[in-house]
């Protein structure tokens, strides 16, 4: 049976006790589904977390239908769509900043899946490159930027 992750995320969220419709398109990044709902602010959570959450259970819950299915992004009003661009800006000018002094440039601990936004987009740099590095005592990492060795 082919997973449908609209209905997932639906389900989920309507068990939850959240009025939400969602409509899905595709983004170069993959699956996007951008939920409405009354309340977005609720579903988002602090930072982004109760969004990151959502994302995690739909994509577990797609794996375990069909383990062949590629991850989706879970996206409430375009506020990863919005901190993605911002986290691109902010990785941009820390790559300038590695290039105009050559001295290594460590950014904030994030999750996961905004390192791997940073490590995309900078990952053609020519003078730049990207390695993650475990904050002691959390889930989290932070990224460092220095000059790529030619």
């Amino acid at each position: 049976m082919q997973a449908q992750p609209n209905q997932i995320v639906e389900t989920l969220l309507s068990t939850l006790g959240f009025k939400v419709s969602v409509a899905s398109h595709n983004l170069p990044e993959g699956l996007v589904l951008d939920i409405t709902a009354e309340d977005p602010g609720r579903l988002i959570g602090r930072q982004g977390q109760t969004l990151g959450d959502i994302q995690y259970l739909t994509n577990r819950i797609l794996f375990h239908q069909d383990p062949s299915s590629p991850k989706v992004i879970v996206d409430i009003g375009g506020y990863r769509l919005q901190a993605r661009e911002t986290l691109i800006k902010k990785a941009r000018e820390a790559a300038e900043k590695v290039r105009r002094w050559g001295d290594a440039v460590e950014l904030e601990p994030m999750s996961a899946f905004d390192r791997r936004i940073v490590h995309q987009a900078l990952h053609t740099d020519p003078d730049v490159e990207t390695h993650s590095v475990e904050v002691e005592g959390t889930e989290k990492k932070v990224l460092i930027l220095r000059p790529r060795k030619h």
